[in-house]
């Protein structure tokens, strides 16, 4: 985050006076908190979360989580309808615990649907089965136990059963530490990845959400899960673990962001800053060449972001359309990309029309920038 005034020249125009006074009040709240950095009992926070949690686009988000046992609900996880990532997006946006009771029935439909060993519980019809069952997935479990950790029910015993099953979830993969696809135990449905590969969506689930735990209760491996995904990158021109490559769909950011791509992978890593200040120089540049590509590819010379892919269903909102510069796509992609601030002079020397693609793809592009 920028604290001191200076603002990064691999990004382009400063554009933090156009997020200040823009109407989007989302955009505002995640300006001053994620890129001007002020605290949390900062009175201008504490305004500006208001205005936020109240806004028209949050109001409308609210209006359409789905209840958690209705079986014609979202089928896959990487859905815009799946209850955690709506709540996620809330929260992204402003919205804490008690601002809706919409959102506090929700978490607590996640929280009370589980199973005994510690996994968190979706009701639909998974693969395999006919009919609709409650069932698990690391994907469900990954992500409900952060939002519920987001939401503050970190210290409730359901949460740390959750908490405990990702931590003795995590393998040794042939990529590194990580986590993988574990089938339920009754739909016996797994991932279409190798069995001993690192599934990346689950793994930057899992340390996304230990980022947010203090240091000493995350569990052994942690770091270095974090630097297997910097693996995967290294690796992407030979492997695609559970087919996710790395190519112009991963670098250009599909808004909202739900899934694996550029975005999460930095949203990801960018809280794990040993990986460039202490890591290899192999890691540093892949890190640089990650945040280089970020924003040659979603980033305009103005400083603003406009999207250029988009989810069905969202058009009401600024990120939902490709016409014109989304505030609260700029302000969010500009607090993933400032966690990176020191890195400027490798960011800058990173040539993206250079870089190799994907296994399979068409291996050098050219970003619309």
């Amino acid at each position: 985050m920028v604290t001191d005034g200076a603002w990064p020249g691999w990004w382009g125009v400063d554009p933090r006076p156009w997020l200040l006074s823009c109407d989007e009040a989302p955009a505002r709240w995640i300006a001053v908190t994620g890129i001007e950095g002020l605290p949390g009992d900062d009175p201008r926070v504490a305004v500006a979360r208001r205005a936020a949690a109240d806004s028209e686009v949050v109001r409308a988000l609210v209006a359409r989580l789905p209840a958690w046992d209705d079986p014609s609900g979202a089928s896959s996880h990487a859905s815009p309808a799946y209850l955690p990532n709506l709540l996620r997006l809330l929260a992204d946006l402003g919205v804490s615990a008690g601002d809706h009771t919409a959102v506090d029935v929700a978490l607590d439909a996640l929280e009370g649907h589980r199973f005994e060993d510690g996994r968190f519980a979706s009701f639909g019809r998974a693969p395999g089965s006919s009919e609709p069952v409650w069932h698990s997935l690391p994907c469900d479990t990954h992500s409900i136990t952060e939002v519920l950790v987001r939401y503050g029910r970190g210290e409730r015993p359901a949460v740390r059963a959750g908490l405990d099953r990702i931590a003795a979830d995590l393998q040794t993969t042939r990529q590194g530490p990580a986590w993988t696809c574990v089938p339920d135990p009754a739909v016996r449905w797994r991932g279409p990845g190798r069995k001993g590969d690192i599934c990346p969506q689950v793994t930057l689930e899992a340390l996304r959400l230990l980022a947010r735990l203090p240091a000493a209760e995350r569990p052994e491996g942690t770091d270095a899960a974090a630097a297997t995904m910097l693996a995967v990158w290294h690796r992407r021109g030979s492997e695609l673990p559970y087919s996710f490559g790395h190519g112009i769909r991963f670098k250009t950011v599909k808004w909202p962001p739900l899934w694996y791509g550029i975005y999460w992978v930095l949203d990801t890593l960018g809280r794990f800053p040993h990986l460039w200040r202490h890591g290899t120089a192999a890691d540093r540049r892949a890190v640089a060449e990650l945040v280089a590509c970020l924003v040659a590819y979603n980033v305009a010379a103005d400083g603003t972001v406009t999207p250029r892919s988009v989810y069905r269903g969202f058009t009401g909102t600024s990120f939902g359309q490709k016409q014109r510069p989304s505030p609260i796509a700029t302000a969010l992609l500009a607090t993933v990309a400032l966690r990176f601030v020191d890195l400027a002079d490798d960011i800058a020397a990173i040539d993206v029309t250079a870089l190799s693609s994907s296994k399979g793809g068409a291996g050098t592009a050219r970003p619309p920038r």
